[in-house]
């Protein structure tokens, strides 16, 4: 009885935050959008949907079950530091630097910017482009996903944690929500904002390889890959190169990873 009602707080107080952020898009917006929101909220959800049909078939049952065997036999990080509150927030802390590490490759790898690529297509960005991805970018990031769970060795309750705290950071720093200057400085101190990963979704490679944290902030202050010097209205939206606009579509964007190259171009 208590587990049902935790989860029915707990999937309460979720669309209660999500629909904090989508309030806050149109009360605060951070930069002008340049097309009609409405089919692009219909497109990025459709992707989104085949993602999240992809992560229930592959990803959640595979790092549930490593999970569950790093709690029985005692392994991995957590496990190493005692698996109290300092080997959880170590497991933790893990899982974020791992997926910190696994962002840059997706930009880095040809083969991986190829799926990555139809997420950064997207003209403009809010919190519908927090779930625009390809479908098989799901399944192949899996491997690394799974050894981010066996060495951080997260149990299941951890996993899930860490798990909901990153669903709703990526919502919130891909919403298009302009937060007060000050709060803005204060919070991308410790976490990803949407000014942070605005600057990362430019055209200009320069502006786009930095800013690579997906929740916790501290990893682009530590290797220096932090930005806050670009204007929000200066920054274009996507990628610049002569597909990007057919690939904005759903059709185009999931057969796009096929006809692409994987090198980017510059802005």
């Amino acid at each position: 009885m208590a587990s049902r009602f935790l989860k029915a707080a707990g999937f309460a107080a979720t669309l209660g935050i999500v629909g904090a952020i989508a309030l806050a898009e149109r009360r605060r917006p951070l930069r002008k959008q340049t097309r009609d929101p409405l089919p692009r909220t219909i497109r990025n959800a459709a992707m989104g949907a085949g993602c999240q049909a992809m992560i229930m078939v592959s990803e959640a049952p595979a790092t549930q079950a490593i999970a569950r065997r790093n709690e029985s036999e005692q392994r991995g990080l957590q496990h190493a530091l005692g698996g109290g509150i300092i080997g959880k927030l170590a497991a933790f802390l893990a899982m974020d630097y791992g997926f910190y590490l696994w962002h840059i490759a997706t930009h880095k790898v040809p083969f991986l910017w190829r799926f990555h690529r139809v997420h950064h297509v997207d003209p403009d960005m809010d919190m519908s482009t927090a779930v625009r991805f390809h479908f098989l970018d799901m399944l192949i990031s899996l491997p690394w996903r799974l050894v981010q769970v066996r060495v951080s060795g997260v149990d299941p309750k951890m996993l899930k944690a860490w798990q909901g705290f990153f669903v709703l950071s990526v919502l919130f720093h891909h919403s298009n929500t302009r937060l007060p200057k000050g709060l803005d400085e204060k919070l991308s101190r410790v976490i990803t904002t949407p000014k942070m990963h605005g600057i990362h979704h430019s055209q200009d490679l320069s502006e786009m390889d930095s800013n690579w944290s997906s929740g916790i902030a501290i990893w682009d202050h530590l290797h220096g890959t932090y930005r806050d010097d670009v204007a929000q209205e200066d920054i274009a939206i996507g990628v610049d190169d002569a597909l990007a606009e057919r690939d904005v579509e759903l059709v185009p964007a999931l057969l796009a990873p096929a006809r692409t190259g994987g090198a980017r171009s510059e802005a």
